[in-house]
């Protein structure tokens, strides 16, 4: 956290600078308990001064979710090398380091906080959403997809965002095992709609394909064998 004594920034680095600094505070906190006052005081400077970069805590907040925003929609890219079990293993490992270290933050972001239900908040939220999505889409290789994989994946993309939120409501589960479960529930929301549909299915042979077998979609298989045993 940036404290100490005051210097003088150009404005675009004093902008940088606040913003890092209510991103740190809103990691540990949860935004509506951090002040305008605390965010001065770790950066060294007045409250007035804050104003003069931010009109109030709303605008700040919401830059600083722009900035987060960018890094998670980041997490999301990942080389178009080896098995998609795989890939989508390290994209969750990525996926949930963000979670970790900005828990509140992403706590209250998705549960409700000083800048939820604004326009600008909801657009970078959708945002990130849109990136995973176009980002899973390209290691399916489908540019048009079906309405049913649509479906799955945007269900996909819902369902690791609540089960991070759950996990940070006491952290009952091995973030590990979390992150291996999402991937095998991409694969279950996968096969299921391939049971219905044969666009599905095509891509699901696709999927599988390439799994080596001690791969993430053989573990699911697997384990599912066992259970029916």
């Amino acid at each position: 956290m940036s404290t100490g004594v005051r210097r003088r920034m150009g404005v675009e680095e004093r902008r940088k600078q606040l913003i890092g600094v209510a991103l740190e505070l809103f990691s540990q906190r949860s935004p509506d308990e951090v002040s305008i006052d605390e965010i001065a005081a770790a950066a060294g400077i007045s409250r007035p001064l804050v104003y003069h970069y931010f009109p109030g805590k709303l605008s700040l907040y919401e830059a600083a979710l722009k900035r987060a925003a960018q890094d998670l929609a980041g997490r999301f890219d990942e080389p178009h090398e080896g098995p998609l079990g795989d890939r989508l293993r390290r994209v969750m490992r990525r996926f949930f380091d963000f979670v970790d270290e900005h828990g509140p933050g992403f706590s209250a972001l998705m549960r409700g906080g000083p800048a939820v239900g604004s326009s600008a908040t909801n657009a970078l939220i959708d945002a990130v959403r849109q990136a995973a999505y176009v980002q899973i889409l390209s290691h399916l290789e489908v540019d048009d997809p079906p309405a049913r994989l649509e479906l799955v994946v945007r269900s996909w993309i819902s369902l690791a965002e609540s089960t991070a939120l759950i996990w940070l409501d006491g952290r009952r589960i091995p973030r590990a095992e979390l992150e291996v479960q999402l991937v095998h529930d991409f694969a279950a929301l996968a096969a299921v709609s391939a049971a219905y549909d044969e666009e599905m299915a095509g891509v699901v042979r696709r999927m599988i394909k390439d799994e080596p077998p001690d791969g993430a979609f053989a573990d699911l298989a697997a384990r599912l064998i066992t259970l029916a045993s």
